[in-house]
């Protein structure tokens, strides 16, 4: 009876998190334009991350707020591409008044198959990142060799890497 109970439970706070259809559409397009921003080096790309949002990229040291993001992504919005991401899946949940909204997403990219994770905040009649994290999406079957190349790099001399 208690497993009935709390599989009822989780059922109900799963769907009562998705996002209502309308609300996924709008949220799939912006983001979509955030990708495409970047992949056309668009500076309109860090005027969808809110001032105070985060972004944490592949690298350990990387954890940025947007203007510090910016700033460190210049070199690369110079060209006609920064870098190119396109969602392969993306699953859109929100907060029940639809201020708040998070996703996952897995992404074809130039370094291979990511995933991220991202929270938004409504702005009007758009939405702001205030988070977004990218992550390289290891297969469980080579991340013993993954983590050996890490550790043999993290171990050379002379590597300045770290966390901020």
């Amino acid at each position: 009876m208690k497993r009935l109970l709390l599989a009822c439970s989780l059922l109900l706070c799963a769907l009562v998190a998705h996002a209502d259809p309308l609300l996924k559409k709008q949220v799939n397009a912006f983001i979509d334009r955030w990708h495409d921003d970047a992949a056309h080096a668009r500076p309109a790309y860090f005027d969808k991350i809110a001032p105070d949002g985060i972004y944490i990229g592949t690298d350990k040291t990387e954890r940025w707020r947007r203007d510090e993001f910016k700033a460190w992504a210049k070199p690369y919005f110079k060209g006609k591409s920064a870098w190119a991401f396109k969602a392969q899946r993306r699953n859109v949940y929100s907060s029940e008044d639809g201020s708040m909204i998070w996703f996952d997403e897995l992404l074809d990219t130039q370094m291979g198959v990511c995933q991220a994770s991202g929270v938004l905040r409504r702005k009007g009649d758009s939405f702001e990142i205030v988070h977004y994290q990218l992550s390289m999406a290891v297969p469980n079957e080579v991340g013993g060799q993954v983590t050996r190349l890490i550790k043999d790099f993290e171990e050379k001399d002379g590597w300045k890497g770290g966390p901020k």
